[in-house]
């Protein structure tokens, strides 16, 4: 795990004191954060759960993001247009994403009705992603529908994948690559961060097979447009302006 620690913004707050003990993490004031060597900090701010670099100790943060993506429809389900959805399949049900990290995809295909668990390794990431999940579940439109937030799954997706009590429709990799180009304002730091705290996944060609084993119909596999396809040549592919989705058939 990351040098990381967490903070404590309010003292009458007992969630950081209950989150260091769940992650075994050190709890530091604001203040003693400036003195010591963290790369890393948790800290309970603004109504949510907050990822902090020593550049932002007084403000700001990477939180979960649980509102549609620019350019995403509000009305739920939302349409199954866009190429993720091609490559999950329209008619799958059951998704499993076993990459978690920031859950962007995975909150994209929670919102257009599919029902989804997210498996996450980094326990630091899976914090972030459980107290997302929990402010979800409070949205009105979530309340009002009932519907259940993404399941979240801690630990090792090759080994997760195994133990799945049913086979999924889809299992969904985003896995990481090494970055060919320099990296664009796009990619911004919530990805540069996600980087720092996983690294590449150098098991990623195990991750896929564990999934194939695992899927009940297809894997979908994102990944930049410069890598080579990870199940070897796909049943379908669909390219982006720098990604592509390839889907393996079972």
């Amino acid at each position: 795990m990351s040098k990381t620690a967490i903070l404590i913004a309010d003292d009458s707050d007992l969630r950081p004191r209950v989150l260091s003990e769940r992650l075994d993490l050190p709890l530091l004031s604001l203040a003693a954060a400036e003195t010591v060597d963290y790369e890393f900090f948790l800290i309970y701010r603004d109504g949510c759960l907050k990822l902090l670099d020593r550049q932002n100790l007084k403000k700001g943060g990477l939180t979960v993001e649980i509102d549609p993506r620019p350019g995403e429809q509000h009305s739920y389900p939302a349409p199954k247009k866009d190429l993720l959805a091609q490559a999950v399949g329209k008619k799958s049900r059951t998704v499993v994403d076993a990459t978690g990290g920031w859950a962007q995809d995975s909150l994209a295909l929670f919102r257009m009705g599919y029902e989804v668990t997210c498996i996450e390794r980094s326990p630091v990431m899976a914090a972030l992603l459980a107290d997302g999940f929990e402010r979800l579940a409070q949205k009105d439109w979530v309340r009002k529908r009932e519907l259940v937030p993404p399941e979240l799954l801690v630990g090792n997706a090759i080994e997760l994948l195994a133990g799945l009590p049913e086979k999924p429709d889809c299992i969904y990799l985003d896995p990481m690559f090494p970055p060919k180009r320099k990296q664009s304002a796009a990619t911004r730091k919530s990805m540069a961060v996600l980087r720092d705290i996983l690294g590449d996944d150098m098991d990623r060609q195990e991750l896929f097979d564990a999934a194939f084993a695992a899927t009940g119909r297809r894997v979908a596999v994102k990944s930049p447009d410069y890598a080579e396809p990870l199940g070897g040549k796909p049943n379908e592919s669909y390219q982006g302006k720098l990604l592509r989705y390839d889907v393996y058939l079972k």
